[in-house]
């Protein structure tokens, strides 16, 4: 069961250190820099950044929420089984891929935006860019396309050859997710408690859906918000578009509904006022284990510059998680949703 918001008593730091030991103790993912280089294509693939980013600019000029679609779905590739491309792969007869997986089914797009990139580096550089490489360096320019940080972005990654659909309905955290349960998931994949507060910054853009925050808008969202006029007009607005019994379950709202196609600390600010639109958002600041969640909570409120620089250090770790396996069986895959035949 998922921690509450409130009377819950603080979890005695020893337990936490074996929670940390027993996640780790697990791992069979590495935050593994040596494989990648920031060079990796100059000589093989040279114009392989610049078709990258002018696609991105098209696409997030056309429609700013292609800039959410793309940091997610990097975000959701690299939970399972490390940044390989395998939330790509569409379902075959002899292979189950990633996107029915229920944390995925809904919550995922730009898949057409990815493929035109590919198609354009394959016009290009024919065999040599990774779809997995391509996706993480489209991540980086869709934050800076929104106003976020620039981070560089080590190369060299493989495509699988392989999905995991259980380890996506296992690994990846979920909207009503408790606050524990995230920092041990992130823990898993070699990131920290810093990283889990940092990353969740991304939630400063992108919508979500009726069926992912009807529990937290109908639940503590008027505990944590107080009772305070400018609270009470956004929750009411939130229970139009998202009714009690049912119904709507495709209506959005934005995760942060006061800039939400800017990338800025604005997400943070939200969290201080109770009015976190996902209760695993909320979780951060008013969880009864949130002692250092909090206070990096408060950190990046006050301090936009802090955010940016531990967004972008957490989004390089995250490119950084790598499956050993891929470098020795992984592929660069001619069409990023099918594997070579």
């Amino acid at each position: 069961m998922a921690p509450s918001f409130h009377s819950r008593p603080f979890l005695p730091c020893f337990a936490f250190a074996l929670l940390c030991l027993s996640v780790l103790s697990m791992r069979s993912l590495v935050a593994s820099e040596p494989y990648l280089t920031l060079d990796y294509y100059a000589s093989s693939c040279p114009s392989v950044l610049e078709i990258v980013r002018k696609e991105m600019e098209c696409a997030v000029l056309s429609d700013p929420r292609n800039a959410a679609f793309i940091l997610r779905l990097h975000f959701h590739d690299c939970f399972v089984q490390g940044c390989d491309g395998s939330v790509l792969l569409d379902d075959t007869i002899t292979l189950q891929g990633e996107k029915k997986a229920s944390t995925n089914i809904h919550s995922l797009g730009g898949f057409r935006l990815i493929d035109r990139i590919k198609n354009m580096l394959e016009s290009e550089c024919p065999g040599i860019v990774s779809c997995a490489d391509i996706l993480t360096v489209a991540a980086r320019d869709a934050v800076i396309l929104v106003g976020g940080p620039y981070w560089d972005v080590p190369l060299g990654r493989k495509d699988s050859t392989t999905a995991n659909y259980d380890l996506a309905n296992a690994n990846l955290p979920t909207a009503g997710e408790g606050l524990l349960s995230i920092i041990s998931k992130f823990l898993y994949q070699g990131l920290s408690v810093t990283d889990v507060v940092a990353l969740s910054g991304a939630h400063t853009i992108g919508m979500a859906r009726c069926e992912n925050f009807r529990e937290r808008i109908y639940g503590d969202f008027k505990l944590t918000s107080g009772n305070n006029p400018v609270s009470n007009t956004y929750l009411s607005n939130l229970k139009s578009i998202c009714p009690a019994n049912g119904g709507g379950e495709d209506n959005t709202a934005g995760m942060d509904y006061v800039t939400p196609n800017d990338f800025d600390n604005s997400f943070y600010h939200l969290l201080l006022k109770g009015e976190g639109l996902l209760n695993s958002d909320q979780e951060l600041y008013s969880s009864a284990f949130s002692f250092k969640t909090k206070e990096l909570v408060k950190k990046y409120a006050a301090d936009s510059l802090a955010f940016f620089q531990q967004f972008s250090d957490s989004m390089v770790k995250l490119g950084n998680i790598t499956n050993a396996d891929s470098f020795s069986t992984g592929e660069v895959r001619k069409n990023c949703r099918f594997v070579n035949t």
